[in-house]
């Protein structure tokens, strides 16, 4: 079974920006690209910071007429000075939340999750930016049609089950929600097979109606779990 990582999905064709860059022509760059932020990198090309349009809209904010005192007391000294901004690296966020090509879609949605933020740059070893992975692009993983997550379950879940005399196991998927049935040998199977599938990208759900003739849970007289659906 393949497991999707950021490099499966990630953008690679990204526009970046110098610290010099002006205040105007970043608008004019988020809003002529469509995106809604832009990695920031030195003349070695190494992410050091990322421009949002949360970052932009402080000096939008600040244009309101607020007192300094006022405008602490909405946001931290920071923002503050990120409305006076002028360049790219006055405005920035700083330090970036980047991460490497391998990383698994799991752990860049934790992270991302972790940080809250709703992007990372994408960096190879030496921090120089090969691409950027979104929300949105984590998302493309449910993007899988019905038929490529059965076959993937085939594969990866059925050939080690130890299947009995009773009904063989079956799958079927609707929209990425798995349904098992049927009847394996032991109920480590029938466990393993239901886990296996729920690692499978693209599944959203897993009905598991697998059952199984003998429960195996008690190893070495310790108990793994109560038993369910004994055949």
């Amino acid at each position: 079974m393949k497991l999707w990582r950021v490099d499966d999905v990630m953008t690679r064709d990204v526009v970046s920006v110098r610290e010099d860059t002006p205040y105007r022509e970043l608008v004019d760059l988020l809003i002529g690209r469509r995106v809604s932020a832009v990695p920031v990198v030195d003349r070695h090309d190494r992410v050091i910071g990322v421009v949002s349009e949360a970052d932009l809209l402080h000096k939008v904010e600040a244009a309101g007429g607020a007192s300094p005192r006022i405008f602490d007391a909405w946001r931290r000294r920071g923002d503050r000075a990120k409305a006076g901004g002028r360049t790219a690296a006055e405005v920035m966020t700083a330090p970036v939340i980047a991460a490497e090509a391998s990383l698994s879609l799991a752990a860049a949605a934790r992270r991302m999750q972790r940080e809250h933020v709703k992007r990372l740059p994408i960096v190879d070893h030496q921090g120089h930016l090969i691409g950027i992975v979104t929300r949105s692009d984590l998302l493309k993983v449910h993007r899988r049609s019905d038929s490529e997550i059965c076959r993937d379950i085939m594969s990866e879940a059925l050939p080690d089950a130890s299947v009995t005399n009773g009904p063989p196991v079956r799958v079927t998927c609707a929209d990425g929600v798995v349904t098992l049935s049927g009847t394996v040998h032991f109920r480590s199977a029938a466990e393993r097979i239901a886990g296996i599938t729920r690692r499978v990208p693209g599944v959203v759900d897993v009905a598991d109606g697998l059952t199984f003739d003998i429960d195996d849970s008690m190893v070495n007289g310790s108990e793994r779990g109560t038993p369910f659906g004994v055949a």
